[in-house]
């Protein structure tokens, strides 16, 4: 009789499938009845006539209390010779309008936005674009600061915008000085 080696299963290598093999998955559909005509409003034409119809410039909404942000504003317009860019409080009717316009909540005055006519920047992209406004250096400054990603400048702002109270305090009367 022949000697029979017991079969032992052989040992199999798994290699995930690179990602840029795999194929991509269908996007899910969201089912949801759509509001009536009535009671939605679009926004960017109920405020392209009351700010944007006699004057084109973009706008840029601050938080009008603190120090930080008026600080930024008189920076901005002492490097803004030819004036091509409008202040506005995110805590005025004006800015709390823009904010809707731009698809915020009226009451967030957690980032800076540049308002201009067919389109809006928040964060770190909203200073940027702001840059690119005011005289040299700091059209190039901003230039080369789009180099970083979008989520490390995000970072970034996000960590002194959350506590810009505390490191740099409220306007003592209240409300903006500009």
């Amino acid at each position: 009789m022949a000697n029979v080696l017991p079969v032992v299963p052989r040992a199999r290598l798994i290699v995930p499938t690179p990602v840029w093999f795999r194929r991509a998955r269908a996007p899910q559909a969201a089912l949801r009845t759509p509001s009536p005509p009535s009671t939605a409003v679009d926004w960017v034409k109920a405020t392209d006539a009351e700010f944007f119809q006699s004057d084109s410039r973009p706008i840029m909404l601050f938080d009008g209390v603190c120090n930080l942000c008026n600080g930024g504003v008189r920076f901005v317009r002492d490097n803004d010779p030819n004036r091509r860019i409008r202040y506005q409080a995110l805590q005025s009717e004006s800015g709390r309008k823009l904010l809707q316009r731009c698809g915020r909540s009226p009451d967030d005055i957690s980032s800076v936005v540049l308002v201009e006519k067919d389109s809006s920047y928040i964060k770190s992209e909203a200073v940027l674009r702001i840059m690119e406004y005011l005289d040299m250096p700091f059209p190039q400054l901003a230039f080369f600061l789009k180099i970083v990603p979008l989520f490390a400048r995000d970072f970034a702002y996000d960590n002194v915008a959350n506590n810009r109270y505390s490191l740099f305090g409220r306007s003592e009367s209240g409300s903006c000085e500009i």
